[in-house]
């Protein structure tokens, strides 16, 4: 997969070269703050019977997680745009699975999918403003029902200088200009907040 060294992907490239499709590469604390994240976003939407498009989907750990919980998605589209991630999630083979290589930053048209739900789980955070927001905007286009997102909302996790944090207030503002049906969860982790987007009619 030819990939441009965008500086939001640079981090995953350089872990990826050193740790090829481990659990390093996906620039988690660690399995339990990833797995926290996991069921804060599950708690917001059930994605029961959906079209889950996961936005920097890694291993597929995300959907992993919730056949683990038993949720069965009608369908899982995940995109990544560093090979050896996408290899290791296309490698477990999970039924009604689909992974696409590519940048859903720089072509967010990949986001156009059909998905009910567009959910981004990390990949958000090594974004800066310009990339973070627009991300959103056209996620929440994308979407036929709902986008749910975590993001750092402080400075006590993003300890890395390819990290970047925003204040949940900030977030809400900027959603609510499209979107009326704004929640968040913070109450979970500190530092780390999830929202939901939920279109109208939903």
């Amino acid at each position: 997969m030819s990939t441009v060294d965008e500086p939001y992907l640079s981090p995953y490239l350089r872990a990826a070269e050193q740790h090829g499709a481990g659990f390093e590469s996906l620039l988690w604390a660690s399995p339990t703050t990833q797995r926290t994240r996991f069921e804060a976003i599950r708690g917001m939407y059930d994605s029961s019977d959906k079209i889950v498009l996961d936005a920097g989907c890694g291993r597929a750990d995300y959907l992993a997680y919730l056949i683990e919980m038993g949720v069965r998605p009608a369908w899982y589209i995940g995109i990544e745009g560093v090979e050896a991630l996408a290899a290791a999630a296309e490698k477990r083979q999970f039924p009604k699975a689909r992974i696409i290589r590519g940048d859903f930053v720089r072509d967010p048209v990949r986001l156009f999918v059909g998905a009910d739900v567009v959910v981004f789980s990390g990949s958000l955070n090594t974004m800066a403003d310009p990339e973070f927001y627009s991300t959103i905007r056209r996620a929440y286009d994308a979407a036929t029902e709902a986008v749910v997102f975590n993001f750092l909302c402080s400075a006590d996790l993003a300890g890395r200088d390819y990290l970047h944090w925003r204040s949940k207030w900030d977030v809400v503002e900027f959603a609510q200009q499209f979107c009326r049906n704004v929640t968040l969860k913070d109450d979970y982790l500190e530092g780390d907040c999830t929202a939901r987007l939920v279109k109208p009619g939903e």
